[in-house]
């Protein structure tokens, strides 16, 4: 398998953060590393148990991001941490029990067969949500079809954050240019990634008791509108060209 790194933003997940470092080294792979991205927000013991895991193992190394201004800039930094350690293939996925480890396979397996972007799905056949109000789903699919109607996209899942790529198409991109900093940030990925060989999996996404803004709603609305137009800006113009 080629040099694969999990990109894990974390913050206050010392009830999680170990059961998913395990769950992920147990899969056995040699060539998988783990970065979990940390910000000043943390202020449980997160750090103190990754460092622990830091000293057991070369497969987990710690990214402390000071200058962060949340989940999305967390991404975007283990993003630039992992191209510049060579990973050739990149995950992104919720170090707080949301996305599960046991779903992994299927990314690095569709990475393996030439896919250069994996979209976990939880609306294609076999994918699911569990402890999740009943409004939060119908944010989530109702927003996947707005944005397939306004981007003229047509994944059946635009907004789920567990996610895979090639190097290239990191690369490919001027990263410091994202709209996003909020839920939007994975539609905007699907959408400037949507002429590349992509997939969707079936995934099972377990909810969480976060809280919920309309003001995250409004600026998910806003930044739609604005993708079009902001996509010169991210995709370098070989990209654009072929696309």
């Amino acid at each position: 398998m080629k040099k694969t790194i999990i990109v894990m933003p974390v913050a206050n997940e010392e009830a999680t953060i170990g059961v998913a470092l395990n769950e992920i080294l147990a899969l056995g792979y040699d060539n998988l590393y783990i970065y979990p991205v940390m910000d000043i927000f943390s202020k449980d013991n997160t750090q103190k148990i990754i460092e622990e895991y830091e000293e057991k193992t070369d497969k987990v190394k710690l990214i402390f991001y000071e200058e962060s201004y949340g989940v999305i800039s967390c991404y975007l930094e283990g993003f630039r941490q992992a191209l510049a350690d060579g990973a050739d293939q990149i995950i992104e996925m919720d170090g707080g029990g949301s996305h599960l480890p046991s779903e992994l396979p299927q990314f690095l397996e569709k990475l393996e067969e030439g896919y250069e972007c994996v979209w976990g799905s939880r609306f294609v056949k076999g994918g699911g949500i569990s402890n999740h109000p009943l409004y939060r789903r119908i944010l989530s699919s109702g927003g996947t079809v707005l944005a397939n109607v306004v981007l003229g996209t047509r994944l059946k899942d635009m907004t789920s954050g567990f996610e895979g790529f090639q190097r290239h198409v990191l690369e490919n991109m001027d990263l410091d240019k994202f709209l996003s900093r909020g839920h939007m940030y994975q539609t905007e990925m699907r959408y400037y990634c949507r002429n590349y060989h992509t997939v969707e999996v079936p995934i099972h996404y377990v909810g969480s008791e976060s809280s919920f803004r309309m003001k995250s709603v409004t600026e998910a609305l806003r930044i739609l509108f604005k993708l079009k137009k902001n996509e010169k800006n991210v995709m370098y113009k070989g990209i654009l060209d072929v696309c």
